[in-house]
């Protein structure tokens, strides 16, 4: 399953100025959000299938605007022959330094106030490699009237940063709604910015709702078949009131192109956090401090339980919440402050949704009965000390995906079959390598892929390609960069597995 967000990036050599500013004309109507209920109730069709969504559109477009970014991107120039009798082969002998080249990302994002504070997803704002620094944000009215954007806060670990617009007018803005509220089969209308083309209305149902996609803590999303592509993201999806149910934010497709299944961040998350972010406040979220594992069907069988109720606990962190209230290894938990355990409510999803320092009822099963202890809620640790000290180099391999390193690790990803995380001193001891080793660490692999079939797995270390060293992410995705610029079909890994000695792999490369 590839899950891609739904935004554009290009790139193009650094051009010297900036875009002029284009005047336009301001709607009408500001003072009042204009989803405002009252305004609303008289335009979109009630009974059977909507004749017409026009008028809502009308109302509701003025407050979605299309956010470009200009990225600058550090692009190394170092020879690959380097170190081969081919070395200066192409007028390079031993050649380095760095090269900057501009990028740009389009997406879509809504305003939510009249004085100009936008909602967009972390990704259309944030740098697409990582060698890649945001130089500025352009917020475009669909009148054309272009604003210079302020970053006011973002939180990645649910994809949602907030902006903010200086206009000497007030602008028209929508509110949000009630996605708990939504039914599967309920219509919506989504307004976004696909593949630049700039303000693009698309309909459809829910499809579904609590759906999974393997992103994380904040991993509940809406699902729908309206049309969203690259460059919806940050939009809002809207229901028959004109209330913002959700942000458009992701795509599941094997070509890159809308094929009926989009996801979007459900008000009821988005909300508390854009107002947290609106504050200027830092988003922290609850922590149990276990390690879980789904409660699959022998895992059930084997407890006496039921499947799908409830998640088994792996490990306990010492000294954090679960320990402190007797959670053990080895318990199922099956309700959290009242609300039962499912695949679609995860446990990680329940508590990262509650305060910090809350005493929280938890209900879990041990031995075959059924336990009640409370548990304060500590603090959650970032995204990247939870995969540092949670790598399981024996757990199954995912479906290749997009992840916050952006479009360049996506494209490390369909290039090779395989994506990395870099090796840190705790994942070193957990795949029984040195604390000293340089290298990246592989996450998953495409078993289809020509690293897949030949015998490279999670866990193993890469430390070179095409004999430059790699120790970090960035200097793969800059290698793979350097080999599809000389046109090359393979490249060369030096793979490192536990204590074992090092070997060369010759990998293809895969079109992307």
């Amino acid at each position: 399953m590839t899950v891609r967000y739904a935004y554009g990036i290009s790139t193009a050599l650094l051009l010297a100025g900036s875009a002029a500013t284009l005047a336009g004309i301001g709607p009408a109507g500001a003072q009042t959000a204009a989803n405002d209920s009252a305004v609303i109730r008289n335009l979109a069709p009630r009974a059977g299938a909507p004749m017409s969504f026009a008028d809502l559109t009308e109302q509701l477009q003025p407050a979605v605007v299309n956010i470009s970014t200009t990225q600058r991107v550090r692009v190394s120039n170092n020879n690959p022959f380097a170190g081969t009798p081919f070395d200066g082969l192409f007028g390079n002998r031993g050649g380095g330094g760095e090269q900057t080249r501009e990028a740009q990302s389009l997406g879509s994002g809504f305003i939510i106030s009249a004085d100009g504070y936008v909602v967009t997803n972390n990704h259309v704002v944030a740098p697409g490699d990582r060698n890649a620094t945001i130089e500025s944000i352009t917020v475009i009215m669909p009148d054309r009237t272009e604003y210079e954007a302020e970053l006011v806060g973002r939180d990645p670990a649910s994809d949602i940063a907030v902006l903010k617009i200086k206009a000497n007018k007030p602008l028209p803005f929508v509110k949000f709604g009630d996605s708990a509220a939504a039914r599967v089969g309920d219509w919506i209308i989504a307004i976004g910015n696909p593949f630049g083309l700039g303000g693009t209305v698309t309909t459809g149902i829910v499809s579904a709702i609590h759906r999974r996609t393997g992103q994380g803590a904040y991993d509940s999303f809406l699902q729908t078949d309206a049309s969203i592509n690259r460059g919806n993201s940050g939009g809002p999806m809207f229901d028959l009131n004109g209330n913002v149910i959700g942000i458009n934010n992701a795509i599941i497709s094997p070509t890159g192109g809308n094929v009926g299944i989009g996801f979007a961040i459900p008000a009821e998350v988005a909300a508390p956090i854009v107002e947290t972010l609106k504050k200027g406040q830092k988003i922290e979220r609850g922590y149990l401090g276990v390690q879980i594992s789904a409660l699959s069907e022998d895992l059930a069988d084997s407890l006496g339980l039921e499947k799908n109720q409830g998640e088994f606990v792996q490990r306990v962190e010492p000294g954090e919440a679960a320990q402190k209230a007797g959670i053990q290894a080895g318990d199922v938990i099956t309700k959290v402050n009242g609300k039962t355990v499912t695949p679609d409510q995860t446990l990680s999803y329940l508590v990262a949704n509650l305060p910090i320092g809350t005493d929280v009822p938890i209900e879990l099963v041990r031995n075959g009965k059924t336990m009640k202890v409370s548990a304060k809620l500590g603090t959650r640790p970032s995204e990247e000390e939870l995969a540092s000290n949670s790598f399981d180099p024996d757990a199954e391999d995912n479906a290749m995906g997009q992840n916050d390193n952006g479009a360049s690790a996506q494209a490390t990803a369909e290039a090779l079959g395989l994506s990395v995380v870099d090796l840190t001193p705790q994942i070193a001891r957990q795949i029984g390598v040195a604390s000293t080793q340089k290298g990246v660490v592989v996450s998953t692999v495409n078993p289809n892929s020509d690293a897949g079939q030949k015998g490279i797995k999670r866990g193993f270390v890469i430390t070179s390609v095409n004999r430059q060293p790699v120790n970090s992410a960035a200097d793969l995705d800059s290698a793979i960069s350097n080999a599809k610029r000389s046109n090359r079909e393979a490249v060369l890994l030096q793979i490192r597995r536990g204590a074992r000695d090092p070997q060369f792999v010759a990998v293809r490369l895969q079109d992307s």
